[in-house]
């Protein structure tokens, strides 16, 4: 990817970015906005890596990443909630093949 593409494309996602953050202030995709802005900004970040500028690659990419593992955390307790009954299930039915 030449230098200017990747200008291009990081201008194209800012522009993105703030037309997204305009319509969640003004109510449209308020529950979509919670995870568009995170994975937004990791792609971002994933720009400012491929066109050299790793360290702060690094640092949006994180910081996208803390986002988005707050708004999924709770799907995530859910998921655990699950394992654990069915690994508990499993133990009870006592069977000799551990899958686990």
């Amino acid at each position: 990817m030449s230098d200017l593409e990747g200008k291009k494309l990081a201008a194209v996602l800012l522009i993105l970015l703030g037309v997204l953050i305009i319509a969640g202030k003004l109510g449209f995709l308020s529950s979509l906005m919670g995870f568009l802005v995170p994975i937004l900004i990791i792609l971002l970040g994933v720009v400012a890596w491929r066109n050299g500028n790793r360290g702060a690659g690094a640092v949006v990419i994180a910081v996208g990443g803390i986002m988005l593992l707050g708004k999924l955390w709770g799907l995530l307790i859910w998921i655990a909630a699950i394992a654990a009954i069915l690994v508990g299930i499993s133990w009870l039915r006592g069977n000799s093949a551990s899958r686990w």
